[in-house]
Order: C-alpha cells, then sequence, then structure tokens
C-alpha cells in the first residue's frame, strides 16, 4: 500500500509542479492577451453583474436554472474549501512568503481563464430531460467532432467524477472531522468522531436528494455567512496586529524574488520553490481552467454568455485576493509561521495569539463552513457528469454514494485517499485545457460581440 501511495503522490506531484503549471499559465496568459485584459478592463462590470443580482430571484425559465448570483456562489462554495485555511499554509511554509506573490500572479491570470470557461459553458449549454445542463463535457464535444470527442469529453467525466465527488469529498469531510477532534480532545469532550460524520452525511443526504434548486438555495445563503464570518474575524485579528503589515508585504514582495532573504539560506528555499508553491497552490484552490465550476454557470439565467464569463471572474477574485490573503496575513502578521505547525493548524494558531482557545472554534466552524459547501458543489459537478455517461436515474445512486464516502472519510483519513484526489484533480484540467485553446477564437468572438 506504501509503494502504491507513493506512486500516485510522486505521479501527482509531476502534475501539480511541472505540466498543471506551465498548461493552466499558459492558458490564463494566452486568454489574458487574445481578451485584451479584460480581468482589468470589465473588473468593475464583473462585480455588478454578481452583486446587482444577490437580492433577486432572477428570471429562471427552464428547470435547473440559477440566477447569476445563486452560480457565482455554487462556484464560490466549491472553490472555497480547505485550500483556503490549509493550502495557503502550505504554501507559505513549502514555498516562503513569496510563494504569495506568485499566487497572486496565477489568479490574476486565473481570472480570464474562468471567462472563458464560464463563456464557453454558456455558448454550448443544452436542455436534457427539460432541465437545463452544461458543462466541459458538452463544450469539449464542440471543439472536437467524432470518436475523440467523445473520449475526450468521456475522460473528463469520469476524471471529475473520481476527484471531486468521491475521493475529493472524502478530503473535505475528513478536514472537519479533523479540525473538530482538535476542539473536542482541547476540551476534554468524549464525542467519537463518527458523530460528526454521522450529522454531516445527513444533512448532505438531504440537500442532494433535494436536487439542483435546494443546492442552489442553500449556497446562496451559506456562501455570503461564511465569507462574512471568516472576514470579519481575520480582520479584526489583523488589525490587533496592524503594525505588522508593512513587513509582512515585504516578506512576501522580497521572498518572491530572494526567498533566502526572508525565510534565511537554511530553510533551501529557491524562487523556484517560491514560484512552484504559489501557482500550484493558488490554482488549486481558485480552480481557474480545472473545468469544475463551469458546471454552475452553465446553469445560470443570464443575459448572455460574456455577462456570466464577467461574474465567473469575480469569484477567482474572491477566493484568492480577499479569503485566502486573509489567510495569509493573519498568519505572517501574528508571527507564528515559524512554529513549527503545519496545515490548518498554523492557521489556528494564527487565531490562537489573540482570542485564545476560542481562536481554535472559530477557525474550525469556519473550516466546518468552507468544507461544507465544497462537498455541496463538488457534489453537483460530479453529478452533472454522472448524468451524462449514465443517465438521469443514475443520479441517486451517485448521490447515495456520496453521502457514504462523506460519512466515511469525516473519520478515516488514508494517505492514498488524498494523493488520489489531488491526481484526479490534475488529470481532469488536461482534456479542459485542450477545448479551452481549442475554441478560443469562439470566446474572443463573444467577447467582442456583447461588450
Amino acid at each position: 500500500m506504501e509503494m502504491v501511495t507513493q506512486m500516485v503522490t510522486d505521479a501527482s506531484d509531476f502534475l501539480w509542479n511541472v505540466v498543471l503549471i506551465i498548461l493552466l499559465c499558459g492558458t490564463g496568459i494566452y486568454y489574458t492577451i487574445r481578451l485584451r485584459f479584460i480581468q482589468v478592463r470589465k473588473f468593475g462590470e464583473g462585480c455588478k453583474q454578481v452583486f446587482g443580482h444577490m437580492l433577486s430571484k432572477g428570471n429562471k425559465g427552464n428547470a435547473g436554472e440559477m440566477t447569476p448570483f445563486q452560480s457565482v456562489a455554487t462556484a464560490i462554495a466549491a472553490q472555497v474549501g480547505t485550500g483556503n485555511l490549509a493550502g495557503a499554509a502550505t504554501a507559505l511554509i513549502s514555498g516562503g512568503p513569496g510563494a504569495i506573490f506568485w499566487m497572486w500572479v496565477s489568479a490574476f491570470f486565473g481570472m480570464s481563464t474562468i471567462y472563458a470557461e464560464a463563456v464557453l459553458a454558456q455558448e454550448y449549454r443544452t436542455v436534457k430531460d427539460g432541465e437545463v445542463t452544461g458543462g466541459p463535457v458538452y463544450y469539449i464535444k464542440a471543439a472536437f467532432q467524432g470518436t475523440f470527442g467523445k473520449v475526450l469529453a468521456g475522460c473528463f467525466a469520469v476524471f471529475i467524477i473520481l476527484a471531486l465527488g468521491f475521493t475529493g469529498n472524502m478530503v473535505q469531510s475528513n478536514s472537519i472531522g479533523s479540525a473538530f477532534a482538535e476542539v473536542f480532545d482541547a476540551y476534554n469532550l468524549n464525542i467519537p468522531s463518527i458523530a460528526v460524520g454521522v450529522v454531516l452525511a445527513a444533512i448532505c443526504a438531504v440537500i442532494f436528494l433535494g436536487g439542483v434548486d435546494r443546492l442552489a438555495a442553500v449556497v446562496e445563503k451559506i456562501v455570503p455567512l461564511m465569507a462574512g464570518i471568516y472576514i470579519v474575524g481575520s480582520l479584526i485579528l489583523i488589525g490587533l496586529h496592524i503594525t505588522a503589515v508593512p513587513a509582512a508585504f515585504r516578506m512576501i514582495f522580497v521572498g518572491a524574488f530572494n526567498p533566502e532573504a526572508v525565510v534565511g539560506a537554511g530553510a533551501g528555499i529557491a524562487v523556484r520553490e517560491a514560484i512552484r508553491f504559489g501557482v500550484a497552490r493558488g490554482l488549486f484552490s481558485n480552480e481557474a481552467g480545472m473545468g469544475s465550476t463551469p458546471h454552475a454557470h452553465a446553469r445560470a439565467a443570464a443575459e448572455n454568455p460574456h455577462k456570466q464569463g464577467l461574474a465567473a471572474m469575480i469569484s477567482v477574485f474572491i477566493d484568492t485576493f480577499i479569503i485566502l490573503n486573509l489567510t495569509v496575513f493573519s498568519i505572517l502578521t501574528t508571527g507564528v509561521l515559524d512554529c513549527g505547525k503545519q496545515g490548518t493548524a498554523l492557521t489556528q494558531a494564527a487565531f490562537t495569539t489573540s482570542f485564545g482557545s476560542f481562536g481554535m472554534i472559530f477557525v474550525a466552524v469556519c473550516l466546518l463552513f468552507f468544507a461544507f459547501s465544497t462537498i455541496l458543489g463538488w457534489h453537483f459537478f460530479g453529478l452533472v457528469n454522472v448524468k451524462y455517461l449514465f443517465g438521469d436515474k443514475a443520479g441517486k445512486v451517485y448521490s447515495l454514494l456520496v453521502v457514504v464516502f462523506v460519512m466515511i472519510g469525516s473519520v478515516l483519513k488514508v494517505d492514498l485517499v488524498w494523493s488520489m484526489s489531488d491526481f484526479f484533480n490534475g488529470l481532469m484540467v488536461i482534456p479542459n485545457a485542450i477545448a479551452l485553446w481549442a475554441l478560443g477564437n469562439g470566446v474572443v468572438e463573444i467577447m467582442k460581440k456583447f461588450s
């Protein structure tokens, strides 16, 4: 088992540290140039597209459609997960503070990539069994006619079901179980971890079986709530250490080009490592180019594909430039980077410096919201592809299987499962990125038509 785990881990590392950095950053740069820096030119309009529909019930004309805000909320629900608490901490430890600069760079280019994904998801969406559906499998088949397109789309569908629906959701539920286990131990509460899993699985089952409408209704409420709670708590913490903010910025910018000046030569962190971990963790967090969030954007009752593309850009901005940055500055300004802890535990250590044991509980609750919302989003993305491969009847079987995986994942941490999740996440990028390059001219034409 250890040998298999190591093989999968090595393959995953190669994908995320070499292949995907080149492929995803290349795609982002390509679209940024082709779309004339749309993430800058149309940023304000994108914000209006998202927040202007926040209180609107929309004009949903077909079953399964969402308002533009609901679709963006579903996308953010999937993007804002454990990566925003653990991923940022991992990047800081492995790549030094300079990794955050490269995380910003990858997110900037990723905003143009996700615009293209949302535009294509809208353009090639379809009505199946009276319900609006769409995603990469549909625009992959549009890009490549015949057998090649069917095989490429089929590979994407299988990869995303395994990556997000099953192994990914086990990882998310495990993060919830682990965070609460720490709290239970700290307060000597004799509550078994399985109790968390059972409650989580039961809530998921109720939402899953309620269909897309129930999912949309839940995420449009939970996303603003979870983001608001974490933003307020983080801003208070950073505010208490406001004098350390300039030094934190210095660590990031100096570390991006001269890591040893920040972390010391003994740490062995080079510019290459800062770029590698910053870009990889950033792309993993905001999911730009991975092919996951287009499933949500395809369902939006948008005025046109261009408008939905603009709304999609804002989801990357919220994920990386707001929420993930709050974690980064919470860690850097409180000076816990060298405390010896990693992942979520490092973030908890930052909040504990000012809030005591409440800080640990605060992070655990935020992690619950973040990971739970990701489970909802990832289940939905997998569901679209299960129905594409096996038909509508397979949907309920898939949902029940995800519930079981969520419950098991909350108490069972298996390194192989974590490695497989990363590996399949990487594999699903490849067919999606190939289609994005093939359909570039179409995206540009749509932008020109509706701009």
